[in-house]
């Protein structure tokens, strides 16, 4: 069963678990968990995903129960227009205490269409919540330095976040595609737990049909606690 935190006429929001993919995809036959045909089961109707989330990512996600719906909140969602999306985040490194990043994102391989710019504007708001450091050895370094952030962004580009904390070369922990591979089986090791430490936190947007200011938030999961330290001067 899905955590449900908004459902009307129109829209159906809830809480992705990380690991779920949000529907069946040619690219991971394997996998056995999607939020849309839960969801569909669980409510008993047709839905529509709104936007993405990848499969490790946990939070907030939006379903519309319409096509006429799906299209209205899916432009807003591409564009950012009256949107405001926050995550948390476990990076590498020590980000500065807060930042702005505008750099423009080739589309995905599997996102190319005929007639449409290949690069995208960009831009993600973030600021360094905490700060730690983990007993791993890296390189010549006796630890591994490790920041949760807050990201907000202004945009809504495949993959994101995840592209431009690479760029700040303070990829996502866990990012088997963004990140390091060694670092992330490190750290794995070290929780005994493999993840995406990437969570939908917050939504606040209007209601496509009525107007209403909503704003949905999905608590991070206990396993969050492991990060659960004082913040470093």
């Amino acid at each position: 069963m899905l955590d449900i935190l908004y459902l009307d006429d129109y829209l159906a929001i809830v809480h992705k678990p990380a690991g779920w993919l949000v529907h069946r995809t040619p690219l991971d036959k394997g996998e056995t968990r999607f939020v849309l045909q839960t969801l569909r089961d669980q409510i008993g109707q047709h839905v529509w995903p709104v936007h993405r989330l990848d499969k490790g990512t946990s939070g907030v996600l939006v379903f519309a129960l319409s096509a006429e719906v799906a299209r209205t909140l899916g432009q807003a969602f591409e564009t950012g227009e009256g949107l405001h999306k926050t995550y948390r985040a476990i990076v590498r490194g020590w980000p500065l205490p807060e930042g702005w990043i505008d750099h423009p994102l080739k589309r995905m391989p599997d996102d190319m269409r005929t007639e449409r710019e290949e690069s995208q504007a960009a831009q993600t708001r973030y600021a360094t919540l905490r700060r730690g450091e983990l007993p791993i050895a890296q390189g010549e370094f006796a630890s591994l330095r490790w920041a949760e952030v807050q990201l907000q962004p202004l945009t809504g580009r495949r993959h994101q976040l995840r592209r431009h904390m690479k760029h700040m070369a303070h990829p996502i922990m866990g990012d088997a595609t963004h990140g390091k591979g060694p670092l992330n089986r490190a750290v794995a090791a070290h929780w005994g737990l493999q993840r995406l430490w990437l969570h939908a936190l917050r939504l606040d947007m209007r209601h496509p049909v009525s107007g209403q200011a909503l704003s949905i938030d999905a608590p991070c999961g206990p396993e969050w606690q492991l990060w659960a330290e004082p913040i470093s001067d």
